[in-house]
């Protein structure tokens, strides 16, 4: 790219002929080739310089919220939090808040993993999402065996058959949520930004902020984590993947986060859709790059907050 024009990413980005976008084309061809490259060159630096180039492109794409989902999407990120929050000797329930949770997927696998793990654990879920309709579908925990309409996703597909059995009541061509997951867990209609937010949930011990700060604008995205950080307690758990990794290293580094280093890589490398779609969409996960001297604070996606 070259600087010397004046013009930034985002002008290059959204540079049009005869309607559109040449930078687009060159995205969509060099994805082309990139995904037919052997997996022997996938790793070679030079290789990995040039998806950071595309990527950089790729980040000032138009943005929307997306409910798509998975249960059990990133399983080392599941197995820290049972962690964390499990136990029956501790002195009071463990608070966890699961923001963003769209049609429930996230906070069922949360608290099965937890459950299942520590059969004694004493926690208190809230959940909240700010789609209504998508909290209708949390509240039942109904879901469909093959592709749910609201999400456009088949969400049960990285499940096993004994993990189906585990956490649904079969229902003919749909599986329930058991009682035992579901209840007692608080949905609400809620916006992660809103100033009000720490007033409506209170602080909570684990706070899980997952896939949806990337669909936000890198300003809007800042100011939405640093007021999501307001719900965790002192010496609490933030868990945030999916976000525009500069932003989240600079509020952290910023609000003096202490990156958690348990399963640091197994959880950037947990969640396949977030990995696979690097560079070449927006919400794409770069590799973890150990050369970085960043590296521990930039590839962490879970602080203890002060």
């Amino acid at each position: 790219m070259n600087t010397s024009s004046g013009l930034s990413s985002r002008a290059v980005r959204e540079t049009r002929l005869l309607g559109k976008s040449p930078v687009g084309a060159c995205l969509r061809v060099s994805e082309w080739a990139w995904r037919r490259l052997p997996p022997s060159l996938a790793g070679v630096r030079p290789v990995i310089a040039y998806g950071r180039l595309m990527h950089t492109l790729a980040r000032h794409g138009d943005r929307r919220q997306y409910l798509g989902t998975f249960f059990l999407r990133n399983r080392p990120e599941l197995e820290l939090i049972a962690r964390l929050a499990g136990g029956a000797d501790r002195a009071r329930p463990a608070r966890i808040a699961v923001l963003g949770c769209s049609i429930g997927t996230e906070v069922y696998s949360v608290v099965w993993t937890v459950r299942s793990r520590h059969p004694g654990a004493n926690i208190v879920v809230q959940a909240s999402d700010i789609s209504e309709e998508a909290l209708a579908v949390a509240r039942e925990g109904v879901y469909p065996r093959g592709v749910c309409d609201l999400v456009s996703e088949p969400v049960c597909a990285l499940m096993t058959e004994d993990e189906m059995r585990a956490m649904f009541d079969a229902q003919g061509d749909v599986v329930r949520v058991k009682p035992g997951i579901r209840d007692g867990i608080v949905f609400r209609e809620a916006d992660a930004g809103d100033p009000r937010l720490p007033d409506v949930l209170g602080v909570q011990d684990i706070v899980v902020a997952n896939r949806f700060l990337c669909h936000m604008t890198p300003v809007e995205a800042e100011r939405c984590l640093r007021n999501i950080a307001r719900l965790v307690a002192p010496g609490g758990h933030l868990f945030v993947s999916g976000i525009d990794l500069d932003v989240r290293t600079k509020v952290a580094r910023e609000l003096g986060w202490t990156p958690v280093p348990d399963l640091m890589e197994e959880i950037h490398d947990g969640d396949r859709t977030l990995r696979s779609s690097w560079p070449w969409k927006y919400w794409g996960l770069e590799p973890l790059d150990r050369e970085r001297s960043d590296w521990s604070l930039r590839y962490a996606a879970v602080f203890q907050v002060a």
